[in-house]
């Protein structure tokens, strides 16, 4: 018969082996959870990178403007309350406005053959849809030129005559010309080289009141013009008519009631003014909403 140390010795090692087996039995269960955390997370990894490459986490392009339908033109409201002289006539499309090619513009007057103008969609694409939106809705049909400029231009596009007047829009200079360096002195030079004109006769330019400020009026330029500092943005040139507006510039000019000897003598009247589509590109629309 055992004796009791030995059975004392069985049950102490029973014991330890018990303990010995739990003790292996958690660290394999540890081993087997930290194995299935690290492979979820190399799945992750695995399937991120897969969605990374496939532009998962890029922008949401649907969300995305799209750059073709944007809006070319603001036209920031005026109030016609503010200003009783101007003339609502809604406001001009937003898209849909031709950016490239050239649109002719025809102003008839009551002082010879109608004077055609060159105007590029690509430079002022604003001011061609602005003259095109006003011409479609004969804003321009029956008024007066109201000044003879002193800078040598023939101011026309206001209702009211006043230089007050316009549309219930403005919008901003999109073609200002930049004013050429002016050469340094040569003494081998006796005659200094002609500099080019910023507004060479024959252009045709928005003035804003005030400057930047764009509506519905414009000069046409009867002679060169070169200020030290660009003020009109330049919408097009005369391509036909020069003739016409030659004659104009020759009309003698009265006080316009502030003191200045701006004012035509004989009555310069714009009797209609057309715009044709741009050349391979759709016309943009002559009509809007109200404002």
């Amino acid at each position: 018969m055992a004796s009791s140390k030995d059975r004392q010795r069985k049950l102490a090692r029973a014991k330890l082996d018990r303990q010995q087996a739990r003790r292996a039995s958690k660290l394999q269960r540890r081993r087997r959870i930290q194995a299935g955390v690290g492979a979820a997370l190399g799945l992750l990894l695995i399937v991120g990178g897969v969605a990374w490459l496939g532009g998962a986490f890029d922008s949401d392009d649907t969300d995305a403007p799209d750059a073709s339908a944007s809006d070319v033109c603001a036209w920031t409201p005026q109030s016609a309350t503010t200003n009783t002289s101007l003339k609502e006539v809604g406001t001009p499309p937003t898209k849909g406005i031709p950016t490239s090619g050239p649109q002719t513009m025809t102003i008839t007057t009551n002082k010879g053959k109608p004077i055609v103008v060159s105007m590029d969609t690509a430079t002022t694409p604003c001011s061609a849809a602005s003259f095109n939106y006003l011409a479609g809705k004969k804003f321009f049909d029956n008024t007066e030129c109201h000044e003879l400029t002193t800078d040598g231009a023939v101011r026309c596009g206001d209702p009211t005559g006043t230089g007050q007047g316009g549309p219930t829009y403005s919008f901003y200079d999109e073609n200002l010309p930049t004013a050429p360096p002016t050469p340094a002195p040569s003494p081998s030079v006796k005659t200094p080289p002609k500099i080019a004109p910023l507004y060479p006769r024959g252009t045709v330019a928005m003035i804003g009141n005030p400057p930047g400020s764009n509506g519905s009026q414009f000069l046409i330029f009867f002679k060169d013009f070169s200020p030290k500092t660009p003020q009109y943005s330049i919408v097009g040139r005369v391509t036909d008519g020069l003739d016409t507006v030659a004659a104009i510039g020759r009309i003698p000019v009265v006080d316009n009631g502030s003191g200045a000897k701006v004012k035509p003598k004989d009555k310069i009247v714009v009797q209609s003014v057309t715009v044709s589509a741009a050349t391979g590109a759709t016309p943009a629309p002559s009509t809007s909403s109200q404002s």
